[in-house]
């Protein structure tokens, strides 16, 4: 059995709160910033000041010594703070967290399986390349058109395949993104996983993760700055190597109540169908049935 392990970088409520400040520059709060800091954003004594609490609280709140802040603390803080809808929700969850641990329902495990029904809606969407993804963005399942885009990228190596490995452990990843795209796709990646800690941040197969990928110094680096992102509608090109340039719109369907959810990748233009449909034309790649 493994031991279990602390995931780094300063987590939890305490964390979160002492990212925000370093990252809030004076003056988005209308203070001067010059003259010399020792420390990025904030000062603790300027947001607790601006919030209306004493330093020492504040240090305490900071230092993970004081774990039951009220809910008017904590407005007053996520309104200092600036935070984005998104990151008032995960300052709930974590506060949530603490106050009701006891209401609070366990989430399933990373690895749950999915149900059988939901890999027939996978087969169904055939042609449209579609995938289940779980919790830490660790593949599920698929199906054959999804496999077929992307078993050419390196994406499914590996017993445990996770769209977090592949992006910043594979050199693949750096091929088949310009250097704008794989950053944006590096922040969500990072940005979904913090938001995620809350519910999964004591399993196994979490900690696991983030530990192989704190090594990267471009995922530390923006693990570290807690970033907040949640599962929505987007965009990808790909730069294939063998379909040359494919564009998708990345639609998303969240499945069941095990956290998993489906990422359908529709052709954004005639060229990227036209790839696809040669794909799956291709010898060895038709569907067997």
């Amino acid at each position: 059995m493994k031991e279990h392990r602390p995931t780094t970088n300063g987590d939890g409520l305490a964390g979160f709160l002492r990212s925000r400040r370093e990252q809030l520059r004076p003056e988005q709060v209308g203070l001067r910033s010059a003259g010399r800091r020792r420390t990025p954003g904030l000062r603790r004594e300027e947001l607790a000041t601006l919030a209306g609490l004493s330093v020492e609280y504040l240090e305490r709140l900071e230092q993970g010594r004081d774990t039951n802040p009220s809910v008017a603390v904590l407005a007053a803080l996520a309104e200092v703070l600036r935070l984005s809808d998104d990151e008032k929700r995960h300052l709930a969850m974590l506060a949530m967290k603490r106050h009701g641990a006891a209401l609070a329902p366990a989430p399933h495990p990373v690895s749950e399986e999915p149900r059988s029904t939901v890999r027939a809606l996978l087969d169904h969407l055939d042609p449209t390349p579609a995938c289940l993804l779980g919790p830490i963005y660790n593949l599920m399942a698929w199906n054959h058109a999804w496999e077929t885009v992307v078993r050419p990228l390196g994406v499914l190596d590996g017993d445990r395949p996770n769209f977090g490995r592949f992006h910043f452990l594979n050199p693949m990843a750096r091929r088949i993104f310009t250097d704008s795209d794989w950053a944006a796709i590096a922040d969500e990646l990072v940005g979904w996983l913090r938001s995620a800690q809350p519910d999964w941040g004591t399993d196994d197969e979490f900690r696991d993760l983030v530990e192989d990928l704190d090594a990267v110094p471009e995922f530390a680096r923006r693990w570290a700055a807690h970033p907040i992102a949640f599962r929505q509608p987007g965009s990808r090109r790909l730069l294939h190597p063998v379909a040359g340039t494919l564009r998708f719109t990345i639609e998303v369907l969240l499945v069941g109540e095990a956290n998993h959810w489906l990422q359908l990748w529709v052709p954004y233009d005639e060229q990227s169908t036209s790839a696809i449909n040669d794909l799956l034309a291709a010898p060895g790649n038709e569907r067997s049935r």
